[in-house]
């Protein structure tokens, strides 16, 4: 185990930040490209095309986590076989998923448009984007095991081209296939579904060391009962804490629309900046889940504990300098988000909690990355547990008598006790880590 420092946290960090930022970009050049068409029919429709899809994918969003945290275990252990075996069951998972996902397209869009109608020219407008696009499914959630992978192995700088690449032709293809070749919404799902595929091969390339002189001993590895546990149990809980997290900031939406259509769109622009909040700092989340997971593979504790102290660290320094980013730019970010006046204004009365909430968020993500990187993952569900009974407790106690401000109080105190119950759940935790085995 090659020692903690500094310059380990930062240099897997950057690239995870400028990555992630590709991730909303490639959406605004989505709806910018169809916007060009001068229809309000395309944006729809792309945009409906791609929350399915991204709805059935998030499920799968765990094979990322969990392999990345057992992986990582492996790799500072020197289990080579085991460390390639992991990816050989998430992509295994991953293309028996995306195949189900591809032979059942029919039942999933007539359930998205039951759940979601839209108008018979929009409607049709998405099918034909998701019959294309669908195509694309054991392609897309192949990639979480590859990213978790190359996390695992500290790769930052591979995980990087990998997004660009992807993202890049995503949005090159974009162009000529839409406003090129006149493709419409075809274009757009066209051009998606060749930049997942050779985003695969290109991230399986990435992967080549799995796939060597060791693959053959790996492969009598695919089937240990005992690692195939683990695995299920590392996973079934990061699922459920997903699923927990997604209702938690899913009812925020829609208790905001039972407030009325401003309260609505002001908490909708002010989610961005939440976005943009977690997109910036998961990158130290990431270098803490690198970092500890090879520190217990290794069984070295004080490294553990410095992984896990100075991924905090860093992560609250960005914290300061986010809030600090809202506070002087918050005004001109609104601004560019939306032009009514009553968004405006009422977006800047509740600024605050924008301005407050990387500071009071910070420890629950990181803690996140601390958690999944020791595989404490139902460690990790307890806490979001926790935190999400709170939030269902103080919408029923404060949405009432203070409204939009209730909303905003829960949630923040959703985020601050996660960091909290985090920090009790490591303590308890970390001495078992490096205890000797029974």
């Amino acid at each position: 185990m090659t020692a903690v420092t500094n310059a380990r946290i930062w240099a897997i960090s950057w690239p995870f930040i400028l990555s992630n930022v590709t991730v909303p970009v490639l959406g605004a050049v989505d709806t910018a490209v169809v916007g060009q068409l001068g229809q309000a029919a395309p944006i729809g429709a792309v945009g409906l095309g791609a929350v399915v899809l991204a709805s059935f994918y998030w499920v799968f969003s765990f094979l990322r986590m969990g392999t990345g945290g057992l992986a990582a275990q492996a790799h500072g252990a020197g289990d080579r076989a085991e460390r390639d075996a992991t990816l050989y069951r998430a992509l295994l998972i991953a293309g028996t998923a995306g195949s189900v996902i591809v032979l059942a397209q029919a039942g999933i869009m007539a359930l998205a448009f039951r759940v979601a109608p839209a108008s018979a020219e929009v409607e049709g407008m998405a099918r034909d984007y998701l019959s294309i696009r669908i195509w694309g499914a054991p392609a897309t959630i192949a990639l979480y095991a590859v990213n978790g992978w190359l996390i695992a192995l500290e790769r930052a700088r591979a995980v990087l081209v990998l997004q660009l690449w992807i993202n890049g032709l995503n949005a090159v293809l974009d162009i000529w296939f839409v406003l090129g070749l006149g493709w419409s919404v075809q274009g757009v799902a066209t051009a998606s579904l060749l930049a997942e595929w050779t985003g695969l091969l290109f991230g399986l390339w990435l992967c080549r060391d799995a796939f060597g002189r060791a693959f053959a001993v790996a492969m009598t590895r695919l089937r240990d009962s005992a690692a195939l546990r683990r695995m299920v149990s590392v996973n079934s809980a990061i699922l459920l804490r997903t699923v927990l997290l997604q209702g938690a900031f899913t009812g925020f939406i829609f208790l905001s629309a039972g407030l009325g259509d401003l309260p609505l769109a002001i908490n909708q622009v002010l989610m961005q900046f939440l976005a943009i909040t977690a997109y910036a700092l998961d990158g130290f989340a990431t270098a803490a889940e690198t970092l500890v997971g090879q520190a217990v593979g290794a069984r070295e504790g004080h490294e553990i504990d410095r992984a896990a102290d100075l991924s905090m660290r860093w992560g609250a320094g960005g914290s300061i300098a986010m809030a600090a980013l809202f506070w002087v730019a918050g005004p001109l970010f609104i601004d560019l988000m939306t032009t009514a006046p009553d968004v405006r204004e009422g977006a800047r009365l509740y600024l605050p909690w924008i301005i407050a909430a990387p500071v009071i968020g910070v420890a629950s993500w990181i803690y996140d990355g601390i958690f999944i990187g020791a595989t404490l993952t139902r460690a990790m569900l307890k806490v979001v547990a926790l935190s999400v009974a709170l939030f269902v407790l103080l919408l029923l106690l404060l949405t009432g008598p203070l409204g939009n401000h209730g909303l905003w109080a829960a949630l923040m105190a959703m985020n601050a006790s996660r960091g909290l119950a985090g920090a009790w759940f490591w303590r308890a935790a970390r001495p078992g880590l490096t205890a000797s085995p029974a």
